[in-house]
């Protein structure tokens, strides 16, 4: 009996040192690959929560060593397109339909967790040191704290590893344990190389520039994993939508009246109110401005955490607009927006978005903003 019960010890020691040990080695072989990666592409589909609704997203992200990186996010219910663009220049959100894009220096991508980014799930991972991990028949789980600094409901994440110990997908939860982000990994090809423009924000807003990505080494159809291969599968991700095409066509056309042409691109048929007030704070007044290329809605509310919303015609213009701020990349729920202290600016389905407060702060007044993003869109 003795004999048994001691066997028994060693059987869980021995179950539970190769449990570290395997912790170990999938963390420092992901660790290895992504360090070792002087450049990748990957893509997938991006589930975000947003109160009752789910926006998916087609991603496709690129990246190069010397921090560049450029994030292509499409909505696939009304295939609105933007692409976040990191380069020695700053960060850019741009919005390629309407050939406009806000510039702003900025931590990003290293100010907070971001799912879709190998270097980020990396930190995550290694940061908590109470970390948990699993291993399953598809693979290895590991379970760690996330750091969503204006969404304190996002508390952990699961990033799921193949075999080949690179991730298949990650959940984003909340405290109760329903995913919130869920992002699913079609493809990660760490053996890309771009060319000197591809990371230039012309290569966005110039379609023919944006084709202008192929593999160091076609021949390299095998990396030793499932997810990695090197097709031309990867010139087309990353190619715009037709409808952005046609604008940048329009766009690099000549001008016969030597002026800059703008079109509208939209109308505001409703008007948009915010499905979230804060406490104690109420619409007081609203106006329908006509502008000289739309129309523009003023609506301000009043009350402990009083702010004011602008909601205008989005305007196409064929010169590439950049509009320089400052502030962070959020992901809003149907559009990226721009946040800093007291306001947020963000284009969604051919309207802009603009709303300051000087008593509300960033979370707050995101809270609002995913309020009004809750909204179905359509083409």
């Amino acid at each position: 009996m003795k004999k048994i019960f001691l066997c028994l010890i060693l059987i869980c020691l021995i179950l539970t040192g190769c449990g570290k040990k395997d912790e170990k080695t999938v963390l420092k072989e992901f660790q290895d690959k992504v360090n070792n990666a002087e450049s990748y592409y990957l893509s997938g589909n991006m589930e975000l929560v947003n109160n009752e609704d789910v926006y998916t997203y087609k991603i496709a992200v690129s990246y190069e060593e010397e921090d560049h990186y450029k994030i292509e996010l499409t909505n696939i219910i009304n295939d609105h397109k933007q692409v976040i663009l990191r380069n020695e220049e700053g960060v850019y959100v741009v919005t390629p339909s309407l050939n406009k894009s806000f510039k702003f220096q900025s931590d990003w991508p290293y100010n907070n967790s971001q799912v879709y980014l190998l270097a980020s799930l990396l930190d995550d991972i290694s940061n908590d040191e109470e970390r948990s991990f699993e291993v399953t028949d598809e693979g290895y789980i590991f379970t760690s704290t996330v750091n969503y600094p204006n969404n304190d409901k996002l508390v952990n994440q699961k990033v799921y590893f193949g075999k080949d110990y690179l991730p298949t997908k990650v959940e984003v939860m909340d405290k109760d344990g329903n995913v919130q982000i869920k992002m699913a990994f079609d493809k990660i090809d760490l053996r890309t190389e771009f060319n000197d423009t591809y990371f230039n924000l012309n290569s966005i807003l110039n379609t023919e520039e944006s084709k202008n990505i192929t593999n160091n080494n076609s021949e390299n159809t095998n990396t030793g994993t499932d997810n990695t291969n090197t097709n031309t599968n990867t010139n087309t991700n990353t190619n715009t939508n037709t409808n952005t095409n046609t604008n940048n066509n329009e766009a690099q056309e000549p001008n016969s009246n030597e002026q800059n042409n703008t079109k509208q691109t939209a109308t505001i048929d409703d008007i948009i109110y915010p499905m979230y007030l804060p406490t104690n704070t109420y619409l007081t007044n609203q106006e329908r401005v006509s502008t000289e290329d739309g129309e523009r809605l003023i609506l301000t509310f009043t009350g402990d955490k009083s702010f004011v919303l602008v909601e205008e015609t989005a305007i196409y213009s064929d010169t590439p607009e950049i509009i320089p701020t400052y502030g962070d990349v959020e992901l809003i729920g149907s559009s990226l927006a721009v946040i800093n202290d007291n306001s947020a600016n963000w284009f969604d389905n051919g309207i802009e978005y603009y709303i300051v407060s000087d008593v509300m702060s960033s979370s707050e007044l995101l809270q609002v903003v995913r309020s009004i993003s809750v909204l179905p869109v359509s083409k």
